[in-house]
Formats: structure tokens, sequence, C-alpha cells
């Protein structure tokens, strides 16, 4: 208790008060039926582990629907934290995992219509969510999670609207600092058993910093088939990403200005171009209930993805024989099958798979400058080719879960998921005695058992307990440069366990749902930073963590209209061994290094996070039109940057506030209208952390106050 009390009182005033008004989850009634974590879909009340939902409403309600930090405070147990830098992806993590990311998103797994945004060795991004079409996201938290095979600390999955009429949708954003975002959608029944939705989406932003402009195209097109036992899903995607990148600041440069550039940005016009095309398709096949296999499920899916980025590497740095240079080039292209048979032997539901998936890199680095590394004349450019690699990744998985009534009110769920993951390097730029062939391979083994248990006193009130072990492999990023020589493969890197435990309890009444969970997460040879300079981040494995804490979420209706939800997470996340790291550019172990000490926080973690949101539905809300009234809080404690925990990002609290309303043009056309203000009060903070970086620039402002309009034409043919 003196812990959560202690937590509690680095959250402001207002925003605990508004957090302990409803206590409470996001949008999650007893009748929502999920299916992430699950044998067969089962209600939320029914599951025994910590789920959320997120359904449409909120999506649209919550900004421009580009990124998951939009909507994602309300879940408890994630941080979903906006770099304000289209250049880099959305730091996430979940209950701590996926914290030590520098960029991308490792640890959890993430997952749209079923295909995996998640590569085979750990790393994901979600840029390519559609959220405009999403019908919900579920987010599994705790040990079930383990359950989707490799760096599993969490899953985040996406599943688009279904297609019931012939519809056409033009929506408008305009916001502060220059965002314009037009999309255009159509769906259709087509006949013979088919439907279609196909959509289009541009997005241009200016940014709050010199620097951070981009822009953004986004097309989706779902085809769906339907005819007696089988169904068929085709998805098809497409996207585009060009953007500036203004680096983060030092702690220095935050206080003086948190509007400002790095000048290292300007200097190297750093900036990032992605393109990522996939297709994937779903069958479904129906045996009936009279049958003991029930359905049966096969998912294919590939894609390619490739990025082109300018970084700030000094072209000192590229002097090191074995730099890799200051501008990266990969082309990737990935893929899998999973199958799937669902099986009901007597009172059991059971479930067993097998996946595969792989990916292969042809990555190249080059000099960001002309001339000799001593006198450059020109920077930012792609210069001389300093690397030049094909990277492998391969998992191969089984996996079964059942799930089995066994008394009145009682269910038991049980699972397993064993696999083999291999990362390898081809290196095909050894051109000297100091930079010789870096070649390597390796190949980690795991097997995730799970155990849940649930018990159900009274109608509406659940209870469960569960248990699970989970595995974390290095991801090829991760492996790219050696401890002993800053270059190379880096052979040495164990594969994370983790031991997790979590009690949970749901409740659900008329006007009144709460959840709460309490965990505890034990790691063992956790993947950290050894050091992260010059261009170059060397990993090692850093021993003993410890993850404890408590999430309470919750939704109230005192009254017709007047909706009161938040949620609150505490953290407690910690490492459990000491271990040396370097502070410092160049990397030295023998003159710059620190230990890192038994008990520090674990970088990229906060002690405490909370949202809270009042509103008021009316049918004349705002000059005479129906819609709702929201008043939102967000608030984080303080965010430790680095392991040895000398940087620190203060905590904030903001408030934003948002009107949303419908007005029907008629029997077949309606116009929906959104208006947000978000840091309503303009506060300077920082939204998210760089950790460990060498060079100091630990620190990503947040957005200012801004506003944002959204315009929704919805015709129904």
């Amino acid at each position: 208790m003196k812990i959560a009390a202690g937590m509690l009182n680095r959250l402001t005033k207002p925003f605990v008060a508004a957090c302990l008004v409803a206590w409470q989850l996001p949008t999650a009634s007893a009748a929502e039926v999920v299916v992430t974590g699950s044998a067969r879909a089962q209600q939320v009340l029914d599951a025994p582990f910590a789920i959320t939902v997120v359904d449409a409403s909120a999506l649209r309600d919550a900004g421009p629907m580009v990124n998951l930090s939009e909507v994602m405070a309300r879940v408890p147990g994630l941080v979903v934290n906006n770099r304000n830098n289209y250049a880099q992806d959305l730091q996430i993590s979940s209950r701590g995992f996926g914290a030590r990311a520098a960029f991308g998103v490792r640890g959890l797994r993430l997952y749209a219509d079923g295909i995996p945004a998640t590569m085979p060795d750990g790393q994901g991004q979600a840029a390519h969510f559609d959220l405009a079409a999403a019908q919900r996201i579920e987010v599994l938290r705790g040990p079930f999670s383990v359950l989707y095979g490799n760096a599993s600390g969490g899953v985040i999955a996406l599943f688009s609207a279904p297609v019931k009429q012939v519809q056409t949708d033009l929506m408008l954003d305009a916001g502060s600092f220059g965002l314009r975002q037009q999309r255009f959608s159509v769906a259709s029944p087509l006949d013979g058993g088919f439907d279609l939705r196909a959509s289009y989406a541009n997005l241009d932003v200016d940014g709050f910093r010199p620097q951070s402009a981009a822009h953004r195209s986004l097309g989706n097109l779902r085809l769906g088939w339907q005819g007696g036992s089988d169904k068929l899903t085709l998805l098809v995607s497409d996207h585009i990403q060009r953007a500036q990148d203004p680096l983060g600041l030092t702690a220095l440069q935050f206080a003086a200005n948190p509007r400002q550039t790095a000048p290292e940005a300007l200097s190297y016009d750093t900036r990032k171009t992605i393109r990522q095309s996939q297709a994937g398709v779903n069958w479904r096949h129906d045996f009936g209930d009279a049958s003991v296999l029930r359905e049966s499920s096969l998912t294919l899916y590939r894609g390619s993805r490739g990025v082109t980025q300018w970084q700030a590497i000094t072209p000192a740095s590229q002097a090191n024989a074995k730099s890799g240079g200051g501008a990266v080039d990969f082309d990737r292209l990935y893929g899998g099958v999973e199958g799937k048979l669902t099986l009901q032997l007597g009172a059991t539901d059971l479930v067993a798979g097998v996946s595969v998936e792989s990916l292969r890199d042809d990555r190249q680095g080059y000099e960001n400058f002309n001339g000799p590394s001593a006198a450059p004349t020109l920077l930012g450019i792609t210069g001389k080719l300093r690397r030049n690699e094909v990277n492998r990744a391969t998992t191969t998985d089984g996996f079964v879960q059942a799930r089995r009534p066994f008394a009145e009110g009682w269910d038991l769920t049980g699972g397993v998921r064993a696999g083999r993951v291999e990362l390898s390097t081809e290196d095909r730029f050894a051109v000297s005695a100091a930079n010789p062939d870096d070649s390597g391979k390796l190949s980690y083994a795991y097997a995730n058992p799970v155990l849940g248990l649930r018990w159900t006193p009274a109608p509406g009130w659940a209870l469960h307990a569960s248990a699970a072990r989970g595995f974390e492999s290095p991801t090829l990023g991760e492996l790219a440069y050696s401890a002993a020589s800053a270059g190379g493969f880096n052979g040495t890197i164990k594969g994370q366990t983790s031991r997790q435990l979590e009690l949970g309890a749901k409740w659900r009444s008329a006007g009144l749902e709460l959840d709460g969970a309490l965990f505890n997460v034990a790691t063992s040879n956790e993947i950290g930073v050894l050091s992260n300079s010059g261009g170059r981040s060397i990993y090692q494995n850093v021993g003993r963590t410890q993850r404890y804490g408590a999430e309470l979420s919750g939704l109230w209706r005192p009254a017709t209209g007047l909706r009161l939800q938040a949620a609150l997470s505490l953290l407690r996340a910690q490492y459990a061994d000491s271990f040396p790291t370097c502070t410092g550019t160049p990397c030295s172990l023998t003159s710059n290094a620190s230990n890192v000490q038994a008990g520090n926080q674990i970088s990229g973690t906060q002690k405490a996070t909370g949202w809270a949101e009042a509103a008021w539905r009316s049918g004349t809300v705002l000059a005479g039109f129906p819609g709702e009234l929201g008043l939102e809080w967000r608030g984080m404690a303080r965010t430790l940057a680095n392991d040895t925990n000398s940087a620190v990002a203060a905590g904030y609290a903001l408030a934003n506030l948002r009107w949303s309303g419908s007005l029907p043009l008629g029997p077949r056309d309606t116009v929906e209208v959104l208006a947000r203000i978000d840091n309503l009060f303009d506060k300077a903070f920082v939204g998210s952390v760089i950790v460990n970086d060498g060079n100091s620039r630990f620190f990503e402002p947040g957005a200012p106050r801004s506003a944002l309009v959204s315009l929704r034409w919805q015709h129904r043919w």
C-alpha cells in the first residue's frame, strides 16, 4: 500500500481526483465478445485474463485515426507514446515489455485482421493499421499472451468492421501544425456471397518542430466471400510514408525551448522513407455442431517493406572500419502461414495449430557525406557503400489450447506453444582484415505453457488466476553489433525468459463495470543495452528483472447520458542484478563505463499512468445538434530515460476537450463532426524518450495545445 500511495502522489491532484471519481475501465460490456487469447470466441467477463476492447466509437472520438496513441491511454497496463515524429514508430509497452525499444516496437505481438504486424524476430510496426475501418481493437495483457509465440509480452489485435450495406464515406481532417487528411471508402455486399470494402487515406502534416513534416498514403482492400460452410477473406494494403526526423533533445535543449529541433537534424537533413505492401487471405470452414471437428482455419500472407533512412551519424564515427555508415537502405520480404483446427470434445473446447513465419532483409549501409571523413563536403546524402548483408529470420511453432468447465461456475483453461527461432546474417561486405566476414547464426527453442482458472461466484462477477512462462529472442537489429569489436554479428545473446502470474476480478452490473488485476513477472537473461553510440546499438543480457503492479479500470453511468470512465496502472519495473553500460561516445568499458545498480528502474517505464473521461451525451449538446461533450485527463509519472537512472523525463497531466455529434441529412445521408482541443492548458512535456541514447538526446517533446476538426459524410445507397 505504501508503494501504491507513493505512485499516486506523483500524479497531479486534478488527475487523481478524476480517477477516483470513476475508478474504472474502457468500454467493455459483459456482452462484448473477444477472440484474442481464447480457444473460442467468448465474452469479456468469461475470459480468464486481462483483456480490453476499444470500439469504433472510441477510435473516432480520439482523433484523426492515424496513430494508436490517440486512443490507447484508456487501456490499463498499456503505454503508447506518440513520438510526434513520423520517422520513428510509436513507443509501445505492456507491463514494461517493449520499453527498451529505442525505435520500432519490440516485445509485443501486433495483428491486423489476423495478419501479423510483428516480424519473426520480434520487431513490429503499426503505421499501416487502418484505424478508420476498424470495428474494434482487442488488447491482451498478462500470461495468456505467451500463446502468441516469441516476443509476446502483450497482444494488440485490430479487427476490421464487416460489410453490411452499400455505403460511401468521405472524411476530411484539419488540425494544428498543418495537419490535413483526406479519406475515402466504399463498401458494398455483392452478388454470389461476395462483399467489398476499399479505402484510401492521404495525410500531410508540417509538425510543431522544424524538420518534422511528413506525408503518408494508405490504401486498403478487403474482399470477402461466404458460401455454405465456407468463408474467405482477402486483405490487401499499401503504405507509403515520407517523413523528416527532428531527433530528440538534450535536457538543456528541452528546458530552453521544447519546440526546437536538434541542430544535427538540420545539418544532416535527417529523414526516412517507408514503402510497405502486403496481401493476406484467410479461409474458414465450418464443419457443423454435429461433428467433433468444428472449424478449420488457414491464413497465408506475404508482404514487402522497404526503408531508406538518413541519420545524424558524424563522419568521424564512420571512420571506424566496421561502421555501417550513416544512411540505411533495406528491402524486406516476409510472409507466413498458419493453420488451426477447433474441436469440441464433450465439454472441452480445443484449438490446435501450426505456424511458420519468415523474413529476408537485403540491407545496405552508406556514408551520409561526400569527401574524406575529416573534411566532408556534403552531409545528408547517400555516399559510399559501407554495409551489405542479407538477414534472415524464421519461426516455426505448434500450439494447443483448451478450455473446460469442471464445476458450477468454474472453468479451467490451459495451453502451450512451442517453437524455434532462427536468426542469421550473411555478410557480403568483408573488404579487409579490419572488416572481416561478420556472418553469424543463432537459434533458440522455447516452450511456453499457460494455465488459467476462472470462478464465477455470482452472476456478473468473475475472478481469475493465471500463470505462464514466456520467451523473447533478440531482434536482428539487436544482433547487428557485437560487444567485442563494436561490429559484426553478436552471437553471445541468450533469449530472455519470464515467469508470469496474474490475479484478476471483473464485475458487471447495471450501469457499472469494474476490472482489476495484480501481476508479477520475473525475467531471466533480460536483454538490455550495453552501449548506444556512433550509430551502433550493442545489446547484452543484463541478468534478472522484476515487474509487478496493479491495474484498475472501469465504467460508471450514474445518470442518463452521463458516462464516467477511468484507467489506472501501477508498475514497479526494476533490475534485480547490476551490470555495466557505456554512458558516452565512443563507448569504452575501461574509460566511460558505468555500473547499473540492482534496484534501478528499467528505462522507458513509469511507476504510474492513468486516464479518465467524463462524457455527457444529449440531443442538444452544442448549437442544438445532438452529440457528446467529453473532458479527458491523461497522467503519467516520470519516465527514466537511461538505465543508470541519471536522465529523467518529468511526469505530467494533460486535459483534452472534445465534442462529437452526427446530423442526419435525409434518409440516406449523415454528417459526423468531431472537434478536439488536446493539451488544453498548453503544457510543455516530454511525450516519449529515446532510451539509453549515447548522445544524451533522450527527450522527444509532446505536442503543444492543438486543435482538430474532422468531418465525415456517409451516404447509404
